[in-house]
């Protein structure tokens, strides 16, 4: 039981990554698929996000704050990450 459980989290923790490296990208890597794991340093705070308050203004701040004060990059707006926190908001996460 445990080892499926695992196997879950893992699928859990790459769906996230896919999401983030396909409908975010904020340094416009996602053209190269060896770069996949880019953004594999942003995964836990999204999945706190996502199984804490399920919140979209949660996870657009999130993201937003990320690209200016980590990366360095970022979009105009908020909106503009709506439809990348409803695609992780629209992710499984049961374990």
């Amino acid at each position: 039981m445990e080892r499926s459980r695992e196997q879950r989290a893992a699928k859990i923790q790459d769906s996230i990554r896919q999401v983030l490296f396909r409908d975010w990208d904020p340094i416009g890597v996602n053209d190269n698929p060896q770069l996949v794991d880019e953004y594999d340093s942003y995964i836990a705070p999204v999945y706190r996000i996502l199984s804490g308050s399920r919140s979209e203004d949660d996870l657009i701040e999130c993201l937003y704050r990320t690209e200016h004060d980590q990366i360095g990059t970022g979009c105009e707006s908020l909106e503009q990450l709506r439809p990348v926190a409803r695609k992780l908001l629209a992710l499984d996460l049961t374990l």
